[in-house]
């Protein structure tokens, strides 16, 4: 049995977060390369992602390996790249994302095309392609991780007309159920991290204009700290997390526990 000093250690794991470059997977990128583990960010813009990860090696150690996750294609792509670099995948953090606001009346197939095609099949198909790579981490007594980026707004009713954005976040949750239940034999666990609100580039506009009003209205008071979420990650990926698998943990300062 291990000390309770290592409970919540990831030192020496090696993990791949999409959309690591900005928002969410930025602040869980960080996290991990502080707590020791070797990372991998991807994210869509090239240049962004080779800079996020030049400034987080001077933390640790965090390796960019650019993709556009909105087909199976690039989703192979960016499996085997990681695969040929790694003889096994410790932790895999599904975030990257797009959102889609619009009245009903506008809203048309390339906002639920985009925004599915990337939050939902993109989560499936990294998933499935790496499922040999986390397979060859896991133990019987140390899964290999896969947490996906959920969203209050999948649990509840937004406040903003982002009809493909909430649907495509309930199927998370829902995937994340599924794929726990598939994977658990393979010594491989899923969970999924629903955020409130955060200072990210997705909620850039929206806390600009009601920032205020929405801590406010928090239970506790705030908005959403890097730490936050990274430490709910950290939690997941450690030890401490081992025996949770199919969970959809809401990280959102009480908004959906106290509704």
């Amino acid at each position: 049995m291990s000390s309770s000093s290592d409970l919540f250690s990831i030192a020496g794991k090696t993990a791949l977060v999409t959309g690591g470059s900005r928002g969410i997977g930025q602040m869980i990128a960080q996290g991990f390369v502080e707590a020791g583990a070797k990372v991998y960010i991807s994210s869509r813009k090239a240049d962004v992602c080779d800079q996020v990860a030049a400034e987080l090696s001077e933390i640790g150690e965090c390796i960019s390996l650019p993709a556009d996750l909105s087909t199976e294609a690039a989703c192979r792509r960016l499996a085997e790249e990681l695969s040929g670099r790694e003889p096994q995948l410790d932790i895999l953090v599904n975030n990257a994302g797009a959102t889609w606001g619009a009245p009903m009346a506008e809203f048309d197939d390339a906002a639920w095309d985009r925004v599915l095609d990337l939050n939902v099949k993109g989560v499936f198909h990294l998933t499935k392609f790496l499922v040999p790579a986390l397979e060859a981490a896991g133990t019987h007594d140390d899964p290999a991780r896969v947490i996906n980026i959920g969203s209050v707004d999948g649990i509840h009713v937004p406040g903003l007309e982002t009809y493909s954005y909430s649907a495509s976040k309930a199927a998370v949750h829902q995937l994340t159920h599924v794929l726990a239940k598939q994977l658990s034999r393979k010594h491989i666990t899923v969970n999924a991290i629903a955020p409130g609100p955060f200072e990210s580039k997705m909620m850039a506009a929206t806390l600009e204009a009601a920032g205020d009003m929405i801590a406010k209205q928090n239970p506790l008071g705030r908005i959403g700290r890097p730490d936050d979420v990274a430490g709910t990650a950290i939690f997941l990926s450690s030890r401490a997390g081992s025996y949770l698998t199919g969970t959809v943990i809401p990280v959102d300062g009480g908004i959906v526990g106290t509704r």
